[in-house]
């Protein structure tokens, strides 16, 4: 389980890609590179990292579910995701 500010930090920080994204592109597209300089560090996209929806582990995340591998292990097995079944053989 990640700390909640870790959580909330994150979270801003989508926000920040959110809000100067349009500004960002523009600046990106006329060449001005010290306009982007003085754009937030936390609002460039690169800084964004994948979180686990539930518990908010930064590693092994899974795209098509947004959730953490541990996390899916466990709903796997307890039946909470439909179609997923695990393998025996």
């Amino acid at each position: 389980m990640a700390k909640e500010g870790v959580k909330a930090r994150e979270v801003k920080r989508a926000k920040l890609v959110a809000r100067y994204a349009e500004k960002r592109a523009a600046l990106k597209a006329a060449g001005d590179f010290e306009g982007l300089d003085k754009l937030p560090k936390a609002s460039s996209p690169v800084k964004l990292h994948n979180r686990c929806k539930l518990t908010g582990r930064p590693r092994g995340y899974m795209r098509q579910f947004g959730i953490s591998r541990v996390t899916f292990r466990e709903m796997a097995l307890a039946g909470k995701i439909p179609g997923i079944k695990k393998a025996s053989w």
